[in-house]
């Protein structure tokens, strides 16, 4: 697959992808959030959209971990990425996939726990992760008809104490040489192969 130029129609699809996601999330917030907690928060696009430009590469899949409202798989896909998500909140997949045949991206969207069936986390110290905010449901890797490891880059936005659990996850099911693109909050994207943190040059 050859990459899509980063010139102005681009970049004004990937800008209107992004006002609509935060208007998405605005209504969500007041009319979601304020009633009960849920955990889908979105990450800066801005900044989410520096790290997908900096990695991309001819070829490359992307999947991401709890896709929300889809914009970042959506915008993946725009770069030039096959991409994918996996969420576990039904009406957040519909949202996805309405809002991907509005932006004409051939994102795909799957509802589902992004975890492998029978998936345990391992760790030393059972105290330093929670679970909390990940629920629980079917797997959807079988839906999706690609493993883990299948991927290039993943993404997720992980709460406190659940990065220890996406890097558990990576490394046990993970492509070797995959890419694993966290966000967080004061420290933006952070890029992690075979469970280390890359510095900004890769």
């Amino acid at each position: 697959m050859t990459l899509p130029t980063l010139d102005e129609p681009l970049l004004a699809r990937l800008h209107a992808l992004r006002e609509e996601g935060w208007e998405f999330f605005d209504r969500f917030d007041r009319t979601v959030r304020e009633r009960g907690f849920h955990s889908f928060i979105a990450s800066d696009y801005d900044r989410v959209q520096e790290a997908l430009i900096a990695h991309r590469a001819e070829g490359l899949s992307f999947l991401e971990l709890g896709s929300g409202s889809g914009v970042i798989t959506i915008m993946a896909d725009l770069l030039g990425y096959a991409a994918a998500g996996i969420e576990l909140d039904v009406e957040l997949v519909k949202t996805s996939r309405e809002m991907a045949a509005r932006h004409a991206s051939a994102a795909r969207f799957i509802h589902g726990s992004f975890f492998p069936a029978g998936y345990r986390v391992e760790h030393p110290d059972p105290s330093a992760i929670r679970t909390g905010t990940l629920g629980e449901g079917q797997s959807g890797y079988l839906e999706l008809g690609r493993a883990l490891d299948d991927f290039d880059v993943v993404f997720g936005f992980p709460w406190g104490g659940e990065a220890t659990i996406l890097l558990d996850l990576m490394k046990r099911y993970g492509n070797p040489d995959g890419l694993l693109l966290m966000y967080d909050v004061n420290e933006g994207v952070q890029a992690y192969r075979r469970g280390r943190r890359l510095n900004p040059s890769g």
